[in-house]
């Protein structure tokens, strides 16, 4: 059991950051900034089967170190750019880096909380940690997403000639 949860959470970390590449390859739309938090956010639904319940304080710390802790790195080395209509995703050389970081945290600090509680409720904690991560990086992008939209392309060629 143990090796089956190694082989699909490295899979998992492996899709997750091949698609992260892949996202800094091409324009970036409120769609995509949005859709993964919508779509993570229907995680919640397993709280109506008891065994996965944890109490309230360990589900808001969980959020907590997630929006807190493991959402910052990936605010600092991720920003959009504008070309010409387009929005783009530009990762910093870091990013790769701190993604495998923040797996390789995860993953020791599941295996730890393992032996303490249910395996599902393991889950639990650690699908609140995830959506507490992705949920403030996602509303900072799709705010800056709009500043920048908001801004004309003539203005983003002066503010960045004169910070240059």
């Amino acid at each position: 059991m143990h090796t089956l949860l190694i082989v699909t959470s490295l899979l998992g970390a492996a899709v997750i950051i091949a698609w992260r590449l892949r996202e800094t390859s091409r324009p970036i739309t409120a769609r995509k900034i949005v859709i993964p938090p919508l779509g993570m956010s229907t995680g919640f639904s397993m709280f109506v089967y008891a065994p996965t319940r944890i109490p309230l304080a360990w589900g808001l710390s969980a959020f907590a170190v997630g929006a807190c802790v493991f959402a910052y790195p990936l605010v600092k080395t991720s920003k959009l750019l504008r070309h010409g209509d387009d929005v783009l995703l530009h990762r910093s050389k870091a990013f790769l880096w701190i993604l495998l970081g923040l797996f390789a945290i995860r993953f020791a600090a599941r295996t730890y909380v393992e032996q303490l509680i249910s395996p599902i409720q393991t889950g639990s904690i650690f699908f609140l940690l995830a959506f507490g991560m992705i949920l403030p990086w996602r509303v900072l992008m799709l705010l800056e997403y709009r500043r920048l939209l908001a801004t004309s392309p003539a203005e983003i060629r002066t503010q960045s000639a004169t910070t240059n």
